[in-house]
């Protein structure tokens, strides 16, 4: 039997974002929109066209949808009922990313534990996690309501930090949007920014300012077993 080589010593923990990063939920998520366009009277909208926008959440998806601002007075109506939708149908098509389940079992064979991290709420959070059968496998679960922040504030990813008693110094924060990026970096974390996500308009992860980019799951292996990672000392 082949066994995974020891990952870096560098981290004690990773913490994933997880919509667009640890699980590809578009699917789920665009089906929750064109519901809500149903409801309205209004056309459904192309998978293709509503994908690059899933990691910017339900705000920007009613934008698209419907064309109107955040401060418009039906956006808080129609995000409900987008979010109620959702909320009914939650990992119908969700799935982790290819390549994913083998790096969480890496991560758990070297002993590294790992976390998540979203701006998800937790009503919507903890039964999606609990579907794709990571509740009993991750250190932490922050929510986006689990703080009185969310990201790109850093507080989350401090919080999961005392959640789980190591320091920033010591952790890795992987994700797929500028807000991921930005928030692992004001907290003092090394970051990736992963090829893999919905990336929007704002969708070249070279320019986040991340401590690498990855174009797979194995790839992000590949990054964690290279010798400049291993700086144990």
């Amino acid at each position: 039997m082949n066994h995974p080589k020891p990952l870096s010593c560098r981290y004690s923990a990773l913490f994933f974002d997880l919509d667009g990063t640890l699980a590809d939920t578009a699917h789920d998520l665009a089906d929750a929109l064109n519901r809500t366009l149903t409801d309205e009277g209004r056309e459904p909208i192309a998978f293709y066209k509503i994908r690059p926008f899933v990691s910017e959440g339900s705000y920007a998806l009613i934008e698209l949808g419907f064309v109107i601002g955040r401060n418009d007075p039906e956006m808080g109506p129609l995000r409900a009922k987008l979010l109620n939708h959702y909320a009914e149908r939650i990992c119908i098509e969700s799935r982790l990313f290819p390549g994913m389940e083998q790096l969480l079992c890496h991560l758990e064979d070297a002993g590294v534990r790992w976390g998540i991290v979203t701006n998800k709420p937790g009503y919507l959070t903890e039964p999606l996690v609990e579907s794709l059968n990571l509740s009993n496998r991750a250190c932490v679960v922050v929510s986006g309501d689990t703080t009185s922040q969310t990201k790109p504030h850093p507080l989350p990813l401090l919080y999961a930090c005392e959640q789980t008693d190591t320091t920033p110094q010591q952790t890795l924060y992987i994700g797929d949007d500028p807000r991921d990026i930005r928030a692992g970096r004001e907290a003092g974390m090394e970051t990736v920014a992963v090829r893999w996500g919905y990336l929007g308009p704002n969708g070249n992860p070279d320019e986040w300012g991340a401590t690498t980019v990855v174009e797979s799951p194995d790839q992000l292996i590949q990054w964690l077993e290279s010798p400049k990672e291993q700086a144990c000392g």
